[in-house]
């Protein structure tokens, strides 16, 4: 596997080595061992999985402490448009975001930290999204950011008029009125 850093600290893309042949291919989606030897100690706690048709668009969420997330995510079919939005106050980073393309295809991996609010955009006709967090979902301690806030300016690949967002997704705050519970 290949650890990549990336702009914001603390965030890594992570390409699987693949082994293909006429049959199909073989891959290590996780190794507990590497990963803490690349990235930090970890522990997660549960995995996690939702297939979605173009255009639907999940996020920007986090969980407020003490069920703040990290995530592992991938595409395991189709393609995605993968954003992690740091949250965390005091960061260099602070309200920077990283968009990266997750698909079946090129099978990177994007590991999201706790302090960040994260979502994706589905591009192809569907996709299959899978992720591992380090804590329990809380619906109380749920919370996010509007996909298309101003201030965030993200590129989501769509236009808005073809995102399709669930009523609660609809009602997301803005990055302005985010008193952001995280630190860095």
């Amino acid at each position: 596997m290949k650890y990549t850093k990336t702009e914001i600290s603390d965030v890594y893309i992570i390409e699987p080595s693949v082994y293909g042949d006429n049959r199909g291919y073989f891959l290590e989606s996780f190794n507990l061992e590497k990963f803490e030897e690349n990235v930090y100690p970890i522990k997660f706690v549960q995995d996690n999985e939702s297939k979605s048709s173009k255009g639907v668009l999940r996020g920007l969420h986090f969980q407020k402490p003490p069920y703040e997330q990290a995530k592992l995510v991938r595409c395991i079919e189709g393609k995605v448009i993968d954003v992690a939005v740091d949250i965390r106050k005091g960061s260099p980073t602070y309200g920077k975001h990283l968009a990266v393309e997750l698909s079946g295809e090129n099978k990177r991996q994007l590991f999201v930290p706790r302090g960040f609010a994260h979502g994706f955009l589905v591009l192809s006709e569907s996709a299959t999204f899978a992720y591992k967090v380090d804590n329990s979902y809380a619906p109380e301690y749920d919370s996010g950011i509007k996909f298309d806030d101003i201030d965030l300016n993200i590129n989501w690949g769509l236009t808005k008029n073809e995102v399709q967002l669930s009523a609660k997704d609809k009602n997301l705050s803005t990055f302005k009125d985010l008193n952001s519970p995280f630190n860095f």
